[in-house]
């Protein structure tokens, strides 16, 4: 029991004044003698014994009275928390990701969820709502009433961590306020799993929404799995979790109109394959019917009209192990001496290589650097006897610079695998013991780089800054068999390849993607991706002939975007939802500490409004200082 003005007890230390005087209040008697007084002795000793008893629960009676009196004025009450006087504040993380779409008991976890919350929240009571995608922050349910009825599934998931930090940031800094933390969510499996720390000033509830079955068919991805000039297959990889299916369709779609159709039986992982049509712009759509989560039912994607990145060699030597590299089906491959080189060529270039110069003129060395700056790709290979000072007037530009030659010959054993022209796929798996290449003499560096391949003493043999990238040897035949070596065509294909991201068959939302577009930008043009009624500026950068493109948070929606420079559209690209939660299988929270688990949004706050619930006690001692009253006048009336 608790009192809202303890203060008062105090009073009660004078109910001692009344049992003082009691105690003190002594009366004299007077003895009369009589000739018989048997019987009178008698009656005597009764009425005395009467009459103390009286006072003594006349006494008692009255100190009852006014100690209810008191502690009325007092106001007792009880309470499950310490919430008198102390201001509530709710603050509700609602996950409104895809997989709050699959269904429940009494239908979508999501729009049940949102109904139970109106339903149980006070409409006048201060609280805060976070999501995923808003925050309605110190409002009223009454007031978020039609947001959170058109509050639609998002691509975004907030980590726990991150969702944990944001919601306690709508607390106010106040420590005598009484905290409550609401998690609502399905608790999908995720890397980091819901584990909330201690908090001594919040109180964190949870309540898991569970849906009535887990099964869900999805598109996973596709990819190109065979391209020829006769030839182009796409594969498509299902995925299925729960029940085995026997039959589901899916179909093909260019520009909306249906080209292929097919169906398969699926288990847990099932690949499709597909005949493309050759040399076609293809903005396809690839479409499954699953009743259950249906972002993951559609994947876009796009074939653009072939475009080439143009390569020069300039060299004074024998360039065709560079032309069987970089062949006519993806390339523009040119060839010039340095004599006879057209300065004005170069800025229309995506790579150059220079390869077994003896010298580099200033003049070159300027209109590289000039190219450099616009964006362009430069891989440099030295001739086994160069002008040291003239190849470092142009490497001092990235940073880069040779010290001496060094005749001794090395293999090149070490291969950076993290490095981004191998990290996409380039090897299975790692490789330790393969034919290792060498060379018969190098050139040491002057200052540390990112060494790509490397000797087997760890210095550098092919090392690269940003968009330029220097081999430390010769590549003749006479000083290696590099030329040979099975890394040679992936290394040189991928430095090619980077120097210009074509855009990619398609890309996922709520990533950073990249990639390149062949224009000439007036000044302060502005490229804008665009579907239907949807259209947004992306982050970009122009480099002469082409800009780069960068999408991170824009698009949010799926679906084929054309890439326009004002009226003209140049080509299209196409954005999906990451299929991360097509798996429906959920975290444990049964046993989480720090954390009190409810069964339902209606329990939880019917909890919560029976702990700040405050049962007032003054009234029960007002009736009984009355019921003493009574028996008091009951005793002095009554009682002889």
């Amino acid at each position: 029991m608790q009192f809202k003005h303890p203060e008062l007890l105090y009073a009660l230390f004078l109910l001692v004044i009344p049992i003082i005087v009691h105690l003190f209040q002594l009366r004299k008697f007077k003895k009369v003698p009589f000739t018989n007084v048997a019987f009178l002795k008698k009656v005597t000793m009764q009425t005395r014994k009467s009459s103390q008893l009286k006072k003594w629960l006349t006494l008692l009676t009255r100190l009852l009275l006014f100690a209810a009196i008191i502690i009325a004025f007092a106001q007792p009450y009880f309470s499950k928390n310490n919430t008198l006087n102390r201001t509530t504040e709710t603050v509700v993380y609602l996950d409104n990701s895809f997989s709050m779409e699959a269904k429940g008991a009494d239908g979508k976890l999501l729009k049940r969820a949102i109904q139970d919350i109106i339903s149980n929240v006070p409409e006048n009571q201060d609280i805060s709502i976070l999501t995923n995608t808003d925050i309605f922050k110190n409002t009223t349910v009454s007031a978020a009433k039609n947001s959170l009825l058109q509050l639609d599934y998002s691509s975004k998931q907030l980590s726990y961590n991150a969702a944990i930090l944001k919601s306690k940031n709508l607390f106010s800094k106040d420590k005598s306020t009484l905290k409550n933390l609401i998690f609502i969510s399905d608790f999908q499996n995720t890397d980091t799993g819901f584990s909330p720390q201690k908090d001594a000033l919040i109180n964190i509830q949870a309540v898991k929404l569970i849906p009535i079955n887990t099964q869900n068919a999805a598109i996973d991805s596709a990819y190109i799995s065979n391209m020829s000039p006769t030839k182009l297959e796409l594969s498509v990889v299902l995925k299925n979790s729960g029940n085995p299916l026997d039959n589901i369709p899916i179909s093909l779609l260019n520009n909306d109109n249906l080209i292929a159709k097919t169906s398969t039986a699926i288990t847990t992982n099932e690949k499709v394959t597909f005949d493309l049509p050759v040399n076609e712009v293809i903005n396809g759509e690839l479409k499954i019917n699953d009743t259950h989560l249906q972002f993951d039912n559609t994947l876009y994607f796009n074939i653009n009209a072939s475009e080439k990145i143009n390569v020069l060699a300039i060299s004074d030597s024998d360039t065709g192990f560079l032309k069987r590299i970089y062949t006519n089906d993806e390339f523009e491959f040119t060839t010039s001496k340095l004599n006879g080189l057209n300065y004005t060529n170069i800025s229309d270039q995506n790579l150059i290589v220079l390869n077994d110069l003896k010298s580099i003129p200033n003049a070159l060395a300027s209109a590289l650097m000039a190219y450099s700056n616009n964006g362009g790709a430069l891989l440099i290979i030295p001739s086994e006897a160069i002008n040291i000072s003239s190849y470092n007037g142009l490497l001092g530009n990235y940073k880069l610079d040779f010290k001496e030659l060094v005749t001794s010959e090395k293999r090149i054993t070490t291969i950076n695998y993290s490095h981004p022209l191998y990290n996409n796929g380039v090897f299975e798996k790692r490789v330790t013991n393969f034919q290792y290449p060498k060379v018969n003499s190098f050139y040491n560096l002057n200052s540390s780089s990112n060494s790509i391949l490397s000797f087997e003493d760890g210095t550098p043999f092919l090392t690269g800054n940003s968009k330029t990238y220097l081999v430390t040897a010769a590549l003749n035949t006479k000083n290696s068999n590099f030329k040979n070596s099975p890394l040679i065509v992936p290394t040189f294909y991928n430095i090619a390849k980077s120097s210009f991201k074509i855009p990619q068959l398609y890309y996922n939302i709520g990533v950073q993607n990249n990639y390149e577009v062949k224009v000439n930008l007036q000044q302060d043009g502005v490229i804008s991706l665009e579907k239907g009624d949807d259209k947004f500026i992306p982050r970009q950068q122009s480099f002469g002939d082409k800009v780069s493109i960068t999408t991170i948070e824009t698009p949010d929606k799926a679906g084929i975007y054309t890439i326009k420079n004002k009226a003209v559209s140049l080509k299209n690209v196409s954005y999906n939802y990451i299929r991360t939660e097509s798996d429906l299988s959920y975290q444990d929270i049964t046993n989480l500490q720090h954390v009190t688990v409810s069964d339902s949004i209606p329990a939880l706050f019917d909890t919560l409004k029976s702990d700040a619930k405050i049962n007032a006690l003054w009234k029960w001692f007002v009736i009984f200082a009355l019921i003493l009253l009574l028996i008091e006048m009951l005793i002095l009336k009554y009682f002889k």
